[in-house]
């Protein structure tokens, strides 16, 4: 199909572009990568008054280190993302799961941020943000304000950001030494959304698990924190059974979707094998 028309703005900086998102009202859409946005224009599922491109505001595709975070722009690629040495070193957890991300053409033309900000609880990314506890700067002509990733995600690709705000970018508190990642993904094809994601960080310590990180993707309208499982595992021992056991707690809380591709069961079951894979794979 062919989009509906709409007004075509391409800011050259991030003042241009939160100018020209006050200006074009609620009625407007940013252009990251345009792998989720260009479909739904296509199919008329999204028919804005204008289209704000930001593939001019290099800016925001800068990866850097602060301290003890890291900070990812909002425009760096998944192939940016997963090539960088920063984020490998620092948020493995991120690289891990931004691999399995479609496939590597999707992977050159979408971006971190966009992909965050269309808040979908069946992209990839959302939870791991979630597991990290990652904190969201966004701007509007009002000034800049901090989001943490647990306030973020408010419904099916809803976010908490207002109409004329911008994602700036995403900071990543560093997994430092005794810490691994893992992101177990179950999809009917290599290209596929998950059908149930699990982003998963362990930290050892003298033999037991010291602390662990855990998010589910596609268990409910917004990616979703197991924090049973979390409190489980905490203080326990690094064994498979230790691990099987407290991944019963996986689905506590959640409100998994029932759709073509599995019932509600069906996915409070993945969930509970595919959380006992990812802690024995990251305590690994």
């Amino acid at each position: 199909m062919i989009p509906a028309t709409f007004d075509y703005v391409r800011p050259g900086t991030v003042d241009e572009a939160v100018t020209a998102l006050a200006d074009a009202g609620e009625d407007a859409k940013i252009l990251a990568g345009g792998q989720s946005l260009m479909p739904l224009l296509r199919l008329r599922l999204a028919y804005p008054d204008s289209l704000i491109d930001l593939d001019r505001v290099d800016p925001l595709r800068e990866i850097r280190d602060e301290g003890d975070t890291l900070m990812i722009g909002a425009m760096a690629t998944h192939h940016q993302v997963v090539r960088d040495p920063l984020v490998r070193e620092f948020a493995p957890l991120i690289a891990r799961a931004t691999e399995t991300v479609a496939d590597p053409a999707v992977r050159h033309r979408g971006t971190f941020g966009g992909s965050l900000a269309h808040a979908d609880p069946a992209g990839d990314l959302p939870a791991v943000a979630l597991a990290l506890d990652a904190v969201f700067l966004v701007r509007s002509v009002r000034g800049e304000r901090e989001i943490p990733a647990a306030d973020f995600f408010v419904d099916w690709m809803t976010s908490a950001m207002e109409p004329d705000e911008l994602l700036l970018s995403v900071r990543i508190p560093k997994l430092g030494a005794g810490w691994g990642a893992h992101y177990e993904k179950f999809h009917r094809t290599a290209q596929a959304w998950a059908i149930v994601g699990v982003a998963c960080a362990v930290r050892r310590e003298n033999g037991t698990v010291g602390e662990a990180r855990i998010a589910l993707t596609n268990m409910g309208s917004t990616p979703v924190r197991a924090s049973e499982v979390e409190r489980a595992v905490a203080g326990g021992a690094v064994s498979e059974a230790a691990f099987r056991s407290a991944a019963e707690h996986a689905a506590d809380g959640a409100e998994p979707p029932a759709d073509l591709h599995g019932s509600s069961e069906y996915r409070r079951h993945l969930a509970t094998v595919l959380t006992a894979r990812a802690l024995a794979a990251a305590a690994s």
